[in-house]
Order: structure tokens, then C-alpha cells, then sequence
């Protein structure tokens, strides 16, 4: 019996690239070349690692991203996915994280899948909120922060990070399980999966394919100002007494 596995993929401009905002919106241009997440591919190899274990099954890649954009999607493909559904519409543009929530349900849904994995929050976005909401809006359990996922017998085995080490955790399946990122080491694609990615099935979608209205997907940045410069620091010349005077500033921050 093999496992359906769905994985959200999120494909962003290459960090190591400079970064613009596009005017007036202030959202991040997207419009170049976009690569697969980097924190996306421990759920990839996650997947493709369970799905093995199963004894078979399949990997299917959900993504939203602008302009009938691949490229991070072959990627992953390459590392051995089976397929991928890609929603690309720009009605979308500027979508907060509850529409792109939405949509990625819809998407996900089609697929009917045994588990869903999803990395804990994008490289671009940072709101690490979009996961549990798909969770909740498929009327599924979700577990975050997984370190170590397993599968035993229709449940899910969870090792969750937290502050202080480990929770564990096992729910049945079907749900949603959010992977931090080394809770796995991702393959890199070979010359092999490569040339195969290119001929996999990638299905494009529109937010009215899924039944999604776009009204109110927006979301509206009103301004973008830079961090302000840390400032300089207070600098003890040791004249003797320096452990005393450090002692009596972290007495004043409540640190000691």
C-alpha cells in the first residue's frame, strides 16, 4: 500500500540575488526567475523518503506563484516528485496569507492526500501562519515544528521542537505536519531526475478553476522604512574596576 504524499513548495527570488520592491505596492518583485525554497526541500525529501518506506506512492507539489512559473517546481520535481499542481493567476497578485491558505486547500483537496507537508514559514514571508490555516480550513489536525516525522500503522509519530527539546506527538492520518528545516538531509537532483523533471506533469490552475473568489485577496502595505542603525554601544576601559561596572549594568537592565 503506497502513500500519497502533497508537499507545499513556495518559489521565491533567489535570496542571494538583490532584492527590489516593486513601486507603489512595496510587495517584492517577483517577476524574474524564481527558485524553490530552500526550507521547502527538507518536506520534499521528507516526502519522498516516507513515500518510499511505504513501499511506494506518490509525491504531488502544490504551489502558488506568478507567471507560470516552474522553475523551483522542476527542482523539485528533480529530486523525485511525481507531479505538481502550480495556481498562477494574477487576480492573486498582493494575496494575503488566509487567500493564499485558500487557495493552496483547494489545490491540496484534489489530490486527496494521506499527509501534507509544508515547511514552518517561508524564506520571503516570514508569517509562518499559512500551514495551521490550511489545516483548519481542510478540517484537518496539524502538527509543527516536526524534527523527526514517522509513520506507524495509520498515525503519524512526531518529535516537536520546542524551547526546551522535544515534545512527542501521534495523531492519525490524514494531517498536516509543518518540518523544520534539517529534520532531514534534501538529495541533490541527479543528471537523471533532471532530464525526467522535464517531462512531468505540472497542471496549471487559475483561483476560479479552484472556486476561489479573488475580491478581496489583496492586502495593502502602506509604507516600507529601513531597521533603524543599531546604535554604538557603551565601551568599559577596564581600569580596574571593569567586573564591577558590568556587574552594576546588568543589575540595571534586571539581568543579574
Amino acid at each position: 500500500m503506497g502513500m500519497n504524499v502533497v508537499v507545499c513548495v513556495k518559489q521565491i527570488p533567489d535570496p542571494a540575488a538583490p532584492q527590489s520592491l516593486e513601486p507603489g505596492t512595496h510587495t517584492l518583485d517577483r517577476s524574474g526567475k524564481l527558485i524553490l525554497d530552500d526550507s521547502d526541500a527538507y518536506g520534499v525529501e521528507m516526502a519522498l523518503q516516507l513515500a518510499e518506506q511505504a513501499g511506494g506512492g506518490d509525491v504531488t507539489l502544490v504551489s502558488m506563484a506568478p507567471n507560470g512559473e516552474t522553475s523551483g517546481l522542476r527542482t523539485a520535481l528533480a529530486m523525485g516528485a511525481a507531479s505538481a499542481v502550480l495556481v498562477s493567476d494574477d487576480a492573486l497578485k498582493g494575496a494575503d496569507a488566509l487567500t493564499t491558505a485558500k487557495v493552496l486547500a483547494a489545490a491540496i483537496k484534489k489530490s486527496n492526500p494521506d499527509l501534507i507537508l509544508t515547511a514552518t514559514e517561508s524564506s520571503d514571508g516570514y508569517t509562518g501562519t499559512v500551514p495551521v490555516q490550511i489545516a483548519e480550513l481542510l478540517g484537518l489536525p496539524s502538527i509543527t515544528f516536526a524534527k523527526s516525522v514517522v509513520i506507524e500503522g495509520g498515525n503519524v509519530k512526531v518529535q516537536r521542537q520546542t524551547e526546551s527539546g522535544y515534545d512527542d506527538v501521534v495523531a492519525p492520518l490524514p494531517l498536516l505536519v509543518t518540518v523544520t528545516a534539517g529534520v532531514v538531509e534534501p538529495r541533490y537532483p541527479s543528471f537523471k531526475g533532471i532530464m525526467a523533471a522535464k517531462s512531468k506533469p505540472v497542471e496549471t490552475v487559475t483561483a476560479s478553476d479552484l472556486g476561489i473568489a479573488t475580491g478581496a485577496a489583496g492586502q495593502e502595505i502602506t509604507s516600507v522604512v529601513d531597521a533603524e542603525a543599531r546604535a554604538a554601544g557603551e565601551i568599559v576601559v577596564d581600569d580596574g574596576d571593569g567586573a564591577q561596572r558590568i556587574v552594576a549594568f546588568l543589575e540595571e537592565l534586571k539581568l543579574v
